[in-house]
């Protein structure tokens, strides 16, 4: 083990009370932390960069910005993900649900900018939302 100090801004309140081994261990933990956090970012901003793509093909051909089918299977696909990996489902569930959230507000943003109207014209899915998508309108 190392004899030097750590760092009270990295320990946290816990540096000043906690014996300097337990708070190396505890500091190293943290580390690690940190650096799957730093991957989680990465990883979120490489996803939005392809949702982004999607959301762009979508407006140039004017398909809804949401697919609520689509959504539904990511759902329980990444719920049974979430399962098998030992996290709380409902949690994956939420964070899904939240990512989810952002996409399509994305989405609707480039829609909207794409084409220079403030909302994209009414598709056969918005009139009948059991309808699937009218893939022949507007082309």
């Amino acid at each position: 083990m190392s004899t030097q100090q750590p760092s009270y801004d990295r320990a946290g309140e816990a540096g000043k009370y906690v014996d300097p081994e337990i708070m190396q261990e505890l500091l190293s933990m943290r580390s690690s932390i940190d650096n799957i956090d730093a991957a989680l970012i990465h990883l979120l901003a490489e996803r939005f960069k392809a949702t982004q793509r999607v959301g762009m093909l979508k407006a140039r051909h004017r398909l809804p910005p949401s697919d609520p089918q689509r959504e539904k299977n990511q759902i329980a696909r990444l719920k049974q993900l979430a399962a098998n990996a030992e996290l709380d489902p409902d949690f994956a569930e939420k964070f899904l649900n939240f990512i989810i959230e952002e996409v399509i507000r994305h989405h609707q943003a480039i829609s909207a900018s794409e084409d220079g109207t403030p909302a994209p014209r009414e598709t056969t899915a918005q009139q009948d939302p059991h309808a699937p998508f009218d893939w022949a309108a507007d082309s």
